[in-house]
């Protein structure tokens, strides 16, 4: 299924972070030719404390604060969420909703395709300890950016929807460039050139200037085997194509 409009809507405490990121770049410009709707919603705008608290102390005790289950959840309903969605479902047009958190899926290539057909994303960006866990009833997929932490979830919910939106046709200029990006076929990108043909003694492969796109080819998928067996050889056991060793 090929998605040719894409609606996000990022729930945040902090919506001056993604200023800059979506109006600059592909992405900005994805923005401006109608393919991807960047939305970004204030949860703080739906607290009813006069100090528009969003944060509390957890039951039971312990260190940190919690995000208030109330503000969020007004904050999900506004954007369409009715209730939890399906993982399973038949149609993408629903909304599916994300919540970034270390203790998600880790996000990878195969994710981020799974991602690109749906219509509308929900991404929820988590501070402090987390969301109440009631939040979660309305949560399709928890998904981290590595087995690390950070500050909060916008940062992640950035990584996450700049992956994305490559996907969709006509963001990224040449649609063969993200076929043969790294991850896309199991395998790691192969090493690139550009003029001049030498610089500082080093000279660009012959082959690559030798005109005949079969053989350059062929080169290529060779250095991109070469290049993930010696860096990445946990990555072969998912290459989806012919490799010559």
């Amino acid at each position: 299924m090929v998605i040719l409009f894409m609606k996000i809507d990022i729930l945040t405490i902090f919506p001056k972070m993604f200023k800059g990121p979506f109006s600059e770049s592909l992405i900005g410009r994805a923005v401006k030719k109608a393919i991807v709707e960047v939305n970004i919603v204030d949860i703080r705008s739906f607290s009813k404390d006069k100090h528009k608290k969003v944060d509390d102390r957890p039951f039971g005790g312990g260190a940190g604060m919690v995000m208030k289950p109330e503000p969020l959840y007004d904050a999900i309903k506004s954007v369409g969420v009715k209730k939890k969605n399906s993982c399973c479902k038949d149609h993408n047009a629903s909304p599916y909703v994300v919540y970034m958190s270390p203790q998600g899926r880790t996000l990878n290539n195969d994710v981020v395709k799974r991602f690109s057909v749906f219509e509308h994303l929900v991404v929820i960006c988590g501070h402090y300890e987390g969301i109440d866990e009631r939040i979660m009833k309305y949560v399709d997929e928890e998904v981290s950016v590595g087995d690390y932490v950070l500050t909060g979830g916008e940062i992640p919910a950035m990584v996450l929807i700049d992956s994305v939106s490559r996907m969709l046709p006509g963001v990224v200029g040449e649609p063969e460039s993200v076929k043969n990006d790294s991850f896309f076929n199991g395998l790691l990108d192969y090493p690139h050139y550009t003029r001049p043909a030498v610089f500082k003694g080093y000279k660009v492969p012959r082959v690559l200037l030798s005109g005949d796109h079969k053989k350059i080819n062929r080169w290529r998928i060779k250095e991109s085997y070469k290049r993930t067996k010696r860096r990445r050889p946990d990555l072969l056991k998912n290459c989806k194509c012919k490799c010559i060793s």
